[in-house]
């Protein structure tokens, strides 16, 4: 196996700072790399396992913390300010930086999100078509603006703040994804596309990637029949081996 370091690595941007643990292999080459996106409330260890096999087979990871995404992460944005939109532009700021790094190669960088972060994934992916030579997406909860619209139906009905699992949300979250529609969106990615899902996902409906699966040009939906959202070790260790070679069969 490929040897490799483990640094925390930082990305100022728009007043607050985008902070990750980064999987660098040991080579004299540009290297690949795959930026992870973790889910609502989550943080960067959440897909370490995933980024220590790739670091491995010579392949660099970027895990990352959202601002204002988790109550376990950094704190340079509250969580009753983050959105899916402020996550959209702390990707979009981790992109940038990793696109001018010495050690990656600017053409072969990958996204992976889960969950929420599949969700902010998507939409960086169709802005950012041309920076992306492929995307993993594992659940991702398209949901989102559907199960917030449906909670709220009106906007005099929009709180100051929700709690939802433990985390604060803001106005302003659930203002900028009232006419949200993600489908509208993600087809504009129009490079390749696998999506992982398990069968029995209570908190995000197979539906949704089914329909995405048909949306994007290139697309496939691997579909786990004993999972939910949130997969056991072994459907992890699957999760991995697939990106890897997703990734593999790219570069």
């Amino acid at each position: 196996m490929q040897q490799y370091s483990v640094s925390e690595y930082s990305v100022p941007h728009r007043g607050r700072i985008v902070t990750g643990r980064l999987f660098l292999p040991e080579s004299q080459n540009r290297l690949p790399l795959v930026i992870f996106s973790h889910g609502y409330n989550g943080s960067q260890t959440d897909f370490a396992n995933a980024a220590k096999l790739l670091a491995g087979h010579e392949i660099a990871a970027f895990c990352l913390d959202f601002c204002g995404g988790s109550v376990h992460a950094q704190r340079s944005l509250k969580t009753t300010d983050m959105t899916l939109f402020t996550e959209a532009e702390d990707l979009e700021a981790a992109l940038d930086a990793f696109h001018a790094h010495k050690a990656i190669d600017a053409d072969r960088i990958f996204l992976f999100g889960g969950s929420q972060g599949g969700m902010v994934t998507a939409i960086v992916a169709a802005r950012r078509v041309r920076d992306v030579k492929g995307v993993v997406l594992l659940y991702p909860a398209l949901c989102i603006a559907d199960n917030w619209r449906e909670k709220f139906p009106k906007e005099e009905d929009i709180p100051d703040e929700a709690e939802l699992w433990g985390m604060k949300l803001g106005r302003a979250f659930f203002e900028s994804i009232r006419t949200l529609d993600p489908f509208s969106l993600i087809g504009d990615y129009s490079r390749d596309v696998l999506i992982l899902h398990g069968k029995d996902d209570d908190v995000v409906p197979l539906s949704y990637s089914e329909r995405a699966q048909k949306i994007y040009p290139h697309a496939e939906l691997i579909v786990f029949p004993q999972e939910g959202h949130g997969f056991s070790p072994e459907g992890d260790r699957i999760v991995a081996r697939l990106l890897l070679g997703f990734v593999q069969a790219r570069i």
